[in-house]
């Protein structure tokens, strides 16, 4: 590319340039000259830090990995005539589950002749959905499968706080992955760029 949009380490627009006297320039100041749009025309270029830029980048990415979030369904399972004790630990791990985000799947499975008596299964399910009404809702509703029946239950929606908006936008991000033109370090012969006096 003989010639390129430069931006300067302050964020100046420095316009367009030589490719080697860009590079020049930011070797003058001890910088990198770095691609960050290889699509634009002429491609835009910028004095810059490349190591510090790519800390930056992997800072900003881990950030961006910490918020997204892991949505993994947990199942609890029950029997037609499940006792109170037991449906009540069930549906408190439902609820805790429910409470981290996940989702939850609750089965009820059929043994022999309990497939004739298909309503206790829906009627404890629709008991779980009341208890649970408050930290989830229904995303599906009773559905048999072979000899079990099963709900899935999906976190309600929790209201954003609004503590944690204090980014800033921050600098456009580069579609594609950057790479220096030319670095400080690669000395004499980096990419063609070096002029020979």
């Amino acid at each position: 590319m003989p010639e390129v949009r430069v931006i300067g380490d302050d964020g100046e627009q420095l316009g367009i340039l030589n490719t080697r006297d860009a590079i020049r320039m930011a070797r003058e100041k001890g910088l990198d000259l770095v691609e960050v749009a290889a699509t634009a025309d002429p491609p835009v270029c910028r004095i810059i830090d490349f190591g510090k830029f790519q800390y930056e980048n992997s800072k900003k990415q881990k950030e961006a990995k910490k918020k997204q979030v892991t949505i993994t369904v947990k199942e609890v399972k029950f029997r037609p005539g499940t006792d109170d004790h037991d449906y009540n630990f069930k549906m408190k791990h439902a609820r805790d589950w429910l409470t981290d985000g996940d989702k939850v799947k609750a089965t009820i499975f059929f043994r022999g002749r309990e497939i004739t008596h298909r309503e206790l299964g829906a009627e404890l399910l629709q008991r779980l959905e009341k208890d649970l009404a408050e930290f989830g809702e229904v995303e599906s509703r009773p559905r048999m499968e072979g000899n079990q029946m099963f709900f899935i239950f999906t976190p309600k929606k929790q209201k954003t706080s609004s503590g944690g908006g204090g980014g800033s936008g921050g600098g456009a991000k580069p579609a594609a992955p950057v790479l220096p033109i030319a670095t400080e370090t690669g000395g004499g012969g980096g990419g063609g760029g070096a002029s020979s006096q």
